[in-house]
């Protein structure tokens, strides 16, 4: 009999308290890759206890008397992958004017479905870069809590930048005075507005320093935020604790953005050589969603995305992927984020095979979701299979280092020691 649950019996099971993890839990499969090295281990064997990664050795090794014992015959493992950039309360299917049909409350109710499909996808962890109505912090709690079954969610609430910018509410006339209450036109209102967002839940700062593709009245190159407001954002997200995660599509926008000390550049589709140099400088990340334009392109117009949001999204799609590839060559440090939201929830690991495409070894990209991503969070207990580690765990049928498309389809889910996804074998 399976030891797995399946995710159609999860939210039941979990609906009125939080989960726990059993004492020790045994894991064997075929392989397991080290992030690290990008290297495959054969017969690995993981002890698992209380939500933490206690062992990694090798099938065989002795193992606590009356442990839970999961074989994943013919599997690799992988650590839970990690998303850097969704948008978790949106959803593709109501684009432009569409989303009008609906009251408030409803992106907070099918954020609901949306992150349970998020991590029976393989993603364990996301960081969530911008809502409305602080609806992905109760998310997030609703996740923590065991109320909800989702992935790991790292909250920015609202994302802000330059009054008529971006981030700011962009499609109506002036008589309906819509706006984001976090606008920032000076250094000191930039203060105040990271200060607001902490003391409501964010656990990371999200700005606009440009002008995007799906919001109104703006170009992607524009830069709509000043070097000097954007520093203020840094210094007073360091001085919280909080990492600083800048939307920027434009090449001066990015380089500020860089200068000001952001930890990670979202989209940087017109990063230049000399933006790349200075991110290596700085050891800023990079986070491309390079394959959303697919979807984009294919079925926006379908969901309601207006003709000139899909101009600008066709006229940067390719620029982004080819500076993409020269950020990858030249060393650039580089982390998966995809956008999820802009295209389906669950589908977030269609980017990895773009990644590849433009230049990525598939260990590279994987590394991007795991290692790399932790490292960019600030997080020492995720991103890979090591002692001390919490114990999120992926396995996929095959090889992904030799066809990393295999992750657009994971059988098994485990987040922090709890199997929320499974289709393995009991040993006795």
């Amino acid at each position: 009999m399976s030891l797995l649950r399946t995710a159609a019996v999860v939210p039941l099971l979990f609906a009125f308290a939080a989960p726990v993890a059993a004492a020790d839990t045994v894991l064997t499969a075929a392989r397991l890759l080290d992030v690290r090295s990008g290297k495959l281990v054969d017969d690995p064997q993981v002890l698992v206890r209380d939500g933490r990664i206690v062992a990694v050795g090798q099938a065989g090794d002795a193992v606590p008397e009356g442990a839970t014992r999961i074989d994943l015959p013919g599997k690799t493992l992988l650590p839970g992958l990690i998303d850097m950039h969704v948008h978790i309360t949106s959803d593709p299917r109501y684009g432009g004017y569409s989303r009008l049909q609906f009251s408030d409350a409803f992106w907070s109710a099918i954020s609901v479905p949306q992150a349970e499909r998020t991590l029976m996808a393989g993603f364990t962890t996301v960081r969530n870069v911008g809502a409305q109505a602080w609806n992905d912090v109760g998310l997030r709690e609703a996740i923590d809590a065991g109320q909800v079954v989702g992935p790991r969610v790292v909250t920015a609430a609202y994302g802000f930048g330059a009054t008529g910018g971006h981030c700011d509410s962009t499609f109506f006339p002036p008589s309906m005075d819509q706006r984001n209450r976090f606008n920032a036109d000076s250094p000191d209102e930039a203060r105040k507005a990271v200060r607001t967002l902490r003391k409501y839940g964010a656990q990371v700062i999200k700005i606009c320093a440009t002008g995007g593709v799906f919001s109104r009245n703006t170009e992607p190159g524009q830069q709509q935020m000043t070097y000097a407001e954007m520093k203020a954002v840094v210094d007073e997200a360091t001085m919280w604790g909080l990492r600083v995660a800048a939307h920027a599509h434009g090449t001066a926008g990015i380089k500020d953005a860089i200068r000001a000390g952001v930890h990670t550049i979202e989209h940087a589709s017109l990063i230049d050589e000399e933006g790349i140099r200075l991110a290596k400088q700085h050891g800023t990340w990079l986070s491309m969603d390079i394959y959303n334009t697919d979807y984009t392109q294919s079925e926006g117009r379908k969901n309601g995305v207006l003709e000139d949001n899909l101009r600008k999204d066709r006229e940067i799609g390719d620029l982004q992927r080819e500076n993409f590839r020269r950020a990858h060559r030249a060393g650039a440090k580089m982390v998966f984020g995809s956008d999820a939201g802009i295209y389906p929830h669950g589908q977030n690991a269609k980017q990895f095979a773009v990644m590849v495409k433009y230049g990525m070894a598939p260990a590279e990209a994987i590394r991007a979701a795991t290692l790399n991503a932790a490292e960019a969070l600030g997080r020492d207990d995720l991103g890979a299979i090591e002692a001390g580690r919490l114990a999120d765990l992926v396995a996929v049928d095959g090889d992904p280092t030799a066809d990393v498309t295999v992750l657009e389809s994971v059988p098994f889910v485990m987040k922090g020691g709890v199997v929320y996804k499974g289709e393995g074998r009991a040993v006795d």
